[in-house]
């Protein structure tokens, strides 16, 4: 710990206001287009077959260079990183919204993943170094978990609102307002620790076997959701996954400048804080897809008021992270905020399996929407500040990336599980049930509702676990007031204390 603590950016509020406009429209995007989707299948006659990759496009991408995209924050400078990828992004929003064919859709989203990949560990790791101080950290956490939360939700709204009253193509140029409002908002007012930068060279090696071991993990869960686990090429995507993950570990543990420090994801809290998130996401992706299905497909709400219908939780996200955890982060220990919050989402998911074909609202979807944001809030703010807590400055772009790697993991395989499990239940109850159906219409809406409950059940066992998870394996105390946060250290040695914890 210096004697001294580094002088804070008077700057760094305003800055905050950018960098989450950045990280919201990263986020809402992975929402947002699944709402165009039908509209913009229809205009560019995109077949049944090739739809999945409007998705899969900016998955695999996203998903497969956020490790690389994080190092190049570290090397070449996050404020650059960010600039760069708002400028990018909103190349490839342009793009998009233009499309004439599939293959021009297909390829903007993918260059969305490619700039999106530079963006999202830039924007966390500005943060990470520019917030030092215990309790503005708490503060500025706050408010970056509620958005990383809640606008998945938003992108629903918005992508609601602009597909029914204006044009699919305009869920991709949203993105140009926000990217140009924050990269000049950037210019003016970010300005990036000078001793933060990482003058290694780039580990090439690793940059390959993780992009490629990553990309197949993602692509495998993709297609897993499509074809089913006994695809040969899904289970070719798994093990070549495995084995390439497996090279990139030994090559980092001998590498002079490796891509991933294991330092970084080795040290338990930082560890469990990227297990527990991942885990929590695991169960959120598959409400979001269920939940949209029910309200639109068998409850008949239109897109802007299927969208309305999540805001309840993204109230809740917001409170309980700006209002509960940020309050109580200084005040107790990082795991009695993480356990509590993802034991009250499960409460919430609880209540979800519930739903039936005439289920009210106001008296069951709302308030389990609001114990659900608020349980979420609550933990995904002191779990993004965990995840970057004690790295050296000069490891703060990599360490962002494993938070989105572990977000961006976890919704691929939330969506193939539990997508797997809903159609393995739907088709069970329809087969043992046709027998003494009144119609065939009212036993495939009520087979549908059984599968989703089926695996709402499986979404809460999984945020119970994430929850258990936070509790036993983070060992953290609270921030000491006060004291800035400190570097890890060069190795190992050096980082396995977090000298602001009181243990």
């Amino acid at each position: 710990m210096p004697e001294t603590a580094p002088q804070l950016d008077p700057r760094r509020w305003k800055a905050l206001i950018f960098i989450a406009l950045a990280q919201l429209m990263v986020v809402l995007d992975a929402t947002i287009v699944n709402i165009a989707l039908p509209h913009a299948q229809t205009d560019l006659d995109i077949s049944e077959a090739s739809k999945q990759w409007v998705i899969t496009a900016y998955a695999l991408a996203f998903g497969g260079l956020l490790l690389f995209g994080g190092r190049l924050s570290d090397l070449w400078g996050r404020k650059q990183t960010f600039i760069v990828g708002l400028a990018g992004f909103a190349a490839a929003s342009a793009l998009g919204g233009a499309a004439v064919n599939p293959a021009m859709l297909f390829g903007s989203r993918a260059l969305q993943g490619v700039f999106g990949a530079l963006l999202a560990p830039a924007a966390l790791s500005l943060l990470a170094v520019m917030f030092t101080e215990a309790k503005e950290r708490a503060k500025a956490f706050g408010i970056f978990g509620a958005i990383a939360g809640g606008g998945g939700a938003v992108g629903l709204i918005l992508g609601g609102v602009l597909t029914q009253y204006m044009n699919w193509r305009w869920t991709f140029f949203v993105n140009i307002p926000f990217a140009v409002i924050a990269a000049v908002g950037a210019v003016l007012v970010i300005r990036e620790p000078a001793e933060s930068r990482n003058p290694a060279k780039l580990d090439i090696p690793g940059v390959i076997l993780a992009t490629t071991g990553l990309v197949a993990l993602v692509y495998g869960f993709t297609r897993a959701a499509e074809e089913g686990w006994s695809d040969g090429l899904t289970i070719g995507m798994f093990v070549a996954s495995g084995l390439l993950l497996i090279a990139f570990v030994f090559v980092e543990s001998m590498v002079k400048a490796p891509l991933l420090p294991l330092r970084v994801v080795t040290e338990r809290n930082r560890g469990g804080a990227y297990a527990s998130l991942g885990l929590a996401i695991i169960g959120m992706f598959g409400l979001f897809l269920f939940l949209t299905f029910y309200l639109q497909n068998l409850r008949g709400y239109s897109p802007v008021k299927t969208g309305l219908a999540f805001l309840p939780m993204i109230v809740g996200m917001i409170v309980g992270s700006t209002q509960i955890g940020t309050r109580l982060m200084t005040r107790v220990a990082p795991r009695l905020l993480m356990g509590p919050g993802f034991l009250a989402a499960a409460v919430g998911m609880l209540m979800l399996t519930q739903i039936d074909l005439d289920t009210s609202y106001p008296a069951l979807i709302l308030p389990a929407f609001l114990i659900m944001g608020l349980g979420m809030g609550t933990a995904f703010m002191p779990a993004m500040s965990l995840a970057t807590h004690g790295v050296q400055p000069q490891d703060a772009g990599v360490a962002s990336a494993m938070v989105n790697t572990s977000q961006q993991v976890g919704g691929a395989i939330g969506t193939a599980l539990l997508s797997t499990i809903a159609t393995s239940a739907t088709t069970a109850y329809a087969t043992s049930h046709a027998a003494g159906a009144k119609s065939v219409e009212l036993l495939q809406a009520q087979a549908m509702v059984h599968g989703f409950s089926v695996a709402i059940w499986w979404a809460v066992g999984i945020l119970l676990f994430a929850a258990a998870l936070a509790l036993v394996f983070i060992n953290a105390g609270r921030p000491d007031l006060g004291q800035t946060v400190a570097g890890s250290g060069d190795g190992e040695a050096q980082d396995a204390p977090i000298p602001v914890m009181a243990h």
